[in-house]
């Protein structure tokens, strides 16, 4: 399936479809969208983004290099209906030998945050985390005070290993940081029930 951006009718390659969003390729094209995204305070805060980044320090990303080792996989989060993207998905520090990945997500556009987009993308990107890649297990790092985000691991069956102390420097203090893992096993229990 194809999507069709509005301005310049761009074909954009739909990846994996959702009730409410498409996960697409990244794309150099909305590179000014990521450093938005990446700079906003808001958003910013609980990505843990604090070194700020301009438009051709983002460019660099999509620039081949040789030898790299692909240990992580990042998908457009694009909204359906409104037809634009909003955010990204993410695998990262991918070990291919014992399968095994970090996810991480950042819906970069505010007025989309509370809307269960968030939730669809994580049972999206764990869906192909394990069927897909087949990766065995995914875990999940989130700041204490991020209540959404915790919330969505708990609700998309991500299941709560603990808490490190004084993990991150967020807003001149040390906060601490819930950590999460799913196994494949539990989430297929999970979906059969």
């Amino acid at each position: 399936m194809e999507k069709k951006e509005e301005k310049g009718e761009r074909e954009v390659p739909v990846f994996i479809e959702g009730e409410n969003i498409f996960l697409l390729p990244q794309s150099s094209e909305n590179v000014k969208r990521y450093v938005k995204w990446i700079n906003n305070p808001r958003v910013r805060k609980y990505s843990r983004n604090i070194i700020p980044l301009r438009v051709d320090d983002t460019k660099r990303w999509f620039e081949p290099q040789e030898g790299r080792v692909h240990n992580f996989i990042v998908f457009e989060i694009w909204h359906k209906k409104d037809k634009k993207p909003i955010g990204n998905t993410m695998l990262t520090d991918i070990d291919w030998v014992n399968g095994w990945a970090n996810v991480g997500m950042t819906i970069g556009e505010p007025e989309y945050w509370n809307k269960n987009i968030a939730t669809e993308a994580t049972e999206l990107i764990v869906e192909y985390a394990f069927n897909e890649l087949n990766l065995y297990k995914l875990h999940g790092s989130v700041i204490v005070d991020n209540i959404g985000s915790w919330t969505v691991a708990e609700k998309t069956g991500f299941t709560f290993e603990g808490i490190h102390k004084d993990d991150l420097f967020v807003d001149g203090k040390y906060v601490d940081v819930k950590t999460y893992r799913l196994l494949k096993e539990e989430w297929i229990k999970r979906k059969i029930k």
